[in-house]
């Protein structure tokens, strides 16, 4: 699967581990040319070396989408780069959960900044250039935590469905400039996620399941349609997975 992937010009947000990470390396074996973006440099300078040695093409810009000019900087050096962009993927995303009860403020306001704003300046960054070109497929990275709600995942829940309402609001204001929207809601995926969780006991009694790599497969899969199909939304759980 690799014929509507090949060639295309895909910026990466959170490329340093987990989701980013095996989906630039999966995209990049199949043709396409990944621009990585996080704020630990050294990470998606070391993965876009690596990925260059084996003849991929990759570049890496350090990158914090809390803040607009360098998500507008790194999304502007993939144009310049490869002369267009064809697929920005909002994957950044922090989930620090506890209960509302431990007013744990500076880290609701954290989730905001970077699972919220983070996803609209990537949409602000990708959205100008896919007009001009009249082509294009913006994909965020929601949760299933974006359809649900537990204890403790309020604020996190929050910023999820966040996610899912501006994306169905872009795909129906993108339409004139056949631009695709996609969002990407996954289960318990194996990532660093679990580090941001700063209160113990529920770091302790969360579970993850499957590797990085099925997201990576559902955002190629998203991507390699042809581009008069749209898939606008894939909600995927490990099978043990009962939230």
């Amino acid at each position: 699967m690799s014929q509507g992937i090949e060639s295309k010009v895909v910026v990466i947000t959170g490329a340093s581990s987990g989701l980013g990470e095996a989906t630039a390396r999966h995209l990049a074996q199949r043709g396409a040319s990944v621009v990585l973006g996080a704020r630990r440099s050294d990470r998606i300078a070391k993965l876009a070396e690596e990925l260059a040695a084996k003849g991929y093409k990759a570049k890496a810009v350090q990158t914090d989408v809390t803040d607009q000019h360098q998500v507008k900087k790194l999304v502007d050096t993939a144009v310049n780069a490869f002369g267009r962009i064809d697929v920005m993927l909002n994957n950044a995303g922090l989930m620090p959960l506890a209960p509302l009860e431990r007013l744990k403020v500076d880290e609701w306001d954290r989730m905001i900044d970077v699972n919220i704003k983070g996803v609209l300046y990537g949409i602000a960054a990708a959205l100008p250039h896919m007009k001009a070109q009249k082509s294009g497929h913006i994909i965020n990275v929601s949760s299933v935590y974006g359809h649900v709600v537990d204890p403790g995942a309020t604020v996190y829940c929050a910023t999820k469905f966040a996610v899912r309402a501006l994306s169905e609001g872009l795909r129906k204001e993108v339409k004139p400039y056949n631009i695709r929207t996609t969002i990407i809601s996954p289960g318990a995926v194996s990532t660093e996620l679990l580090e941001h969780i700063s209160e113990k006991d529920i770091q302790a009694g969360t579970k993850e399941f499957v590797s990085a790599d099925t997201i990576a497969r559902t955002v190629a899969f998203a991507v390699n349609e042809p581009d008069d199909v749209d898939i606008n939304e894939i909600l995927f759980r490990p099978t043990a997975q009962p939230v």
